[in-house]
């Protein structure tokens, strides 16, 4: 996952250079599975339930901004569709 999210930030940073504008949906999509990485790796043994919440409501909060500017705002387009 480590790859995807390189490849991911490369992308944001080659869409920003080209067009000077910065695309919602990319840094959305970047910030979405690097967080979900984190939770996938995460010990919960050795973290405590506030952590645990507070990466739950990121989780959550990153995913209804996603959800608002892609699916409700379907203008929004990504360079370099895969």
């Amino acid at each position: 996952m480590a790859v995807l999210i390189a490849i991911e930030i490369f992308i944001n940073i080659t869409s920003y250079l080209r067009e000077n504008v910065i695309h919602i949906k990319v840094v959305l999509a970047t910030a979405f599975m690097a967080v979900a990485r984190k939770v996938i790796v995460l010990d919960y043994n050795n973290v405590s339930s506030d952590y645990v919440f507070a990466t739950a409501a990121l989780l959550l909060a990153l995913a209804v901004a996603y959800w608002l500017a892609v699916v409700k705002n379907p203008s929004i387009e990504s360079p370099g569709e895969l």
